[in-house]
């Protein structure tokens, strides 16, 4: 699948597979090769293949970019109806999930448009001490850019999906 042509597809169905999840999975590789997973709520999906997360809290992957640049990003939909409809009708109406892969930039502050973006993501939150926590002073963001992707398949039942 062309990632380019596919790519309001793809962003779409990120995004309502984060919504039933509230996070994706990073997957980065240390100097001497083990992989290392990382879940990251903060992942905006923009135009053109490309996209943007907060890095704030992880502590291994910033030193894995250092190796590698690389990086590959799974979202899975895991509402309960999504899945017992695809179950009792032994078909998934759209993939189960996706992958992502791609590179991501240096960190840098986020602009004022990154920052409106990700306050209104979160803004249910807002006025509760994990808010205060976790998301309050997220300011520095990493570019990322995806240049594959790669459906999560399930044998017959995802066989028709995006052909």
């Amino acid at each position: 699948m062309n990632i380019k042509d596919h790519w309001q597809e793809i962003r779409e169905e990120f995004q309502n597979n984060i919504k039933k999840s509230s996070y994706c999975a990073f997957a980065t590789v240390d100097k001497a090769g083990n992989p290392h997973i990382t879940p990251i709520g903060s992942l905006i999906l923009a135009e053109a293949c490309q996209g943007f997360f907060f890095e704030r809290f992880p502590e291994k992957m910033p030193k894995n970019f250092q190796t590698s640049d690389r990086v590959a990003v799974m979202t899975v939909n895991t509402g309960f109806f999504y899945w017992f409809r695809a179950l009792r009708k032994g078909v998934f109406h759209s993939p189960p999930g996706l992958r992502l892969y791609g590179r991501v930039g240096e960190l840098r502050p986020a602009t004022e448009s990154e920052l409106f973006i990700w306050q209104k993501k979160i803004r249910r939150a807002k006025g509760s001490r994990g808010y205060d926590i976790l998301w309050k002073d997220m300011t520095r963001v990493r570019d990322i850019y995806f240049d594959d992707v790669r459906l999560v398949t399930a044998g017959a039942m995802t066989r028709s999906l995006w052909k």
